[in-house]
């Protein structure tokens, strides 16, 4: 495969001096507290326009995570419309710092609802979104009526926004230890989801610290999991996009994980 391009989640506060402790070309961060339904706060010192000299400067990609609690998806109009909201103001914020994608969970609606709701609220939401940077909806571990948890969930929502305005400028971010977690056979994923959506932009590179379908979304380092591990690493070599390492510690249990998956990637 081509160079493996590898970083991981940091905190926000400095990426550029955690993508050197990491000698990462690549780093995700939030931008403010990701279970809060505030907008997005630039910690850095420089401000948004100095984190994104600062990053071209250095050679460094930025990617932004955005917050947990939006759900696009809910018939909830307390949940959806706020969530609309916030996804527009980091998507705002990342166009600003000249981050590479904002990455965005799926959501879900309820168990009593038709998932098409969902699907259709997604429509809503892209269109109704300014898409200024790749808005990268990801794969999700839990939940019966979860939108990016099951392939065919996936299909329903890229059905649903293929002709949306602003589709074009939507991709896909795979998790390893979510599509593990969600009872998706890693040894066909990469195939699987490219068939929906005709791309993978970003790798979420993770172990799982429990069993296959356990709807559990719970990262762990590389090779201290459940997935096997050449699985892992052929997810990751199939995917050929750049890979964000969500695995917990500092820098130095990052460059372990790094090294880890390079030598079975090589």
């Amino acid at each position: 495969m081509s160079e493996l391009r590898i970083g991981a989640h940091v905190e926000q506060t400095d990426p550029i001096a955690e993508a050197r402790a990491r000698n990462a070309p690549l780093v995700q961060f939030f931008l403010g507290n990701p279970q809060s339904f505030k907008g997005p706060v630039v910690a850095y010192d420089g401000g948004p326009a100095g984190l994104r000299a600062d990053a071209e400067a250095a050679g460094v990609d930025l990617y932004v995570h955005a917050p947990y609690l939006i759900n696009v998806a809910t018939t909830n109009n307390r949940q959806r419309i706020p969530g609309r909201k916030l996804l527009q103001q980091h998507m705002d914020a990342a166009a600003e710092i000249g981050a590479k994608g904002l990455i965005v969970h799926g959501g879900h609606v309820t168990d009593d609802d038709d998932p098409a709701k969902g699907y259709d609220n997604w429509r809503k939401a892209v269109e109704a979104t300014d898409i200024k940077v790749p808005l990268l909806i990801e794969n999700t571990a839990g939940g019966t009526n979860a939108m990016t948890r099951y392939l065919e969930r996936i299909a329903g929502v890229w059905a649903a926004i293929e002709n949306a305005e602003g589709a074009e400028n939507v991709g896909f971010c795979l998790d390893t230890c979510h599509a593990h977690a969600g009872g998706n056979p890693l040894e066909t994923i990469v195939d699987d989801v490219r068939a929906i959506t005709g791309r993978i932009d970003l790798v979420h590179a993770n172990d799982s610290r429990d069993e296959f379908d356990s709807g559990a979304d719970r990262h762990t380092n590389f090779g201290a999991g459940k997935i096997d591990p050449a699985l892992l690493a052929q997810v990751v070599r199939d995917a050929q996009a750049p890979v964000i390492c969500e695995t917990p510690g500092p820098a130095s249990a990052h460059l372990d994980d790094f090294a880890w998956l390079r030598e079975r990637c090589s």
